[in-house]
């Protein structure tokens, strides 16, 4: 005699909807609880939502594939998603033009050293260049970061990975840090969380002040683009 809550199992199983229900349904809770804590830094949406998720893969036997065939719908809507941030950009186009500036110059510092940090230190420690070069795009939305690391020789699957832990971390971190360092324009803040966390980091940003959300999306665009090309100049001898 089969047991009828396996049974029902492995129905649900079967269907991709599960899996797709089960994250956004994950994430929500953790917004809510999120919200309940007055937005903490610690408690993230997103990591909550990786830890959940990854533990019923886990405790039911379930492959990444089955979870995807599931779950890519949220894969697709991150392209629009990312473009959606254009509106808010649009909608403080006044100020971004008044501090083109120092858009500018942060991106010239930011971006080359975003990718030097890490990989100088783990140069220094001796880890192997294919991890050095997983390395280099670690600031950037992970779409732009698997194909910079496949070009210059990394492993895009360690990349993805590396991407969003320095997401996370960076989320976590950014508002402690800035209030640690009294930086009060939000602006500033949020340039700084989007061009080192990217996605992740924009998406706190946006929990903070709407205009620090802004300049994230901003960095996070712009260093996009400024890795995509600084990359294979500067590692393209690893590979």
């Amino acid at each position: 005699m089969t047991n009828p809550n396996f049974d029902l199992w492995v129905y649900l199983a079967a269907s991709p909807l599960l899996w797709l229900t089960l994250t956004i349904g994950t994430f929500l809770a953790a917004q809510w609880v999120a919200k309940r804590s007055g937005y903490h830094p610690v408690v993230n949406p997103v990591l909550i939502t990786i830890v959940v998720v990854v533990l019923v893969l886990r405790l039911t036997g379930t492959t990444y594939d089955t979870y995807f065939d599931g779950a890519q719908f949220i894969h697709f809507i991150l392209g629009p998603a990312t473009v959606a941030l254009a509106v808010p950009l649009y909608r403080s186009r006044q100020l971004v033009k008044a501090k083109a500036l120092p858009i500018l110059a942060s991106l010239a510092i930011g971006a080359p050293f975003a990718m030097l940090s890490a990989t100088g230190i783990a140069i220094l420690l001796g880890a192997a260049p294919a991890i050095v070069l997983a390395l280099v795009p670690k600031s950037v939305t992970a779409g732009i970061a698997v194909g910079i690391a496949g070009q210059i020789g990394g492993e895009p699957a360690l990349t993805a990975v590396l991407v969003i832990a320095t997401g996370i971390l960076g989320a976590v971190i950014v508002t402690p840090l800035m209030n640690a360092l009294k930086i009060k324009d939000y602006a500033a803040r949020g340039f700084a969380a989007g061009l080192t966390s990217h996605g992740i980091g924009t998406a706190r940003a946006f929990q903070v002040n709407s205009v620090a959300g802004t300049f994230a999306g901003l960095a996070m665009a712009l260093n996009g683009l400024a890795t995509a090309f600084l990359a294979p100049l500067i590692f393209g001898f690893f590979s």
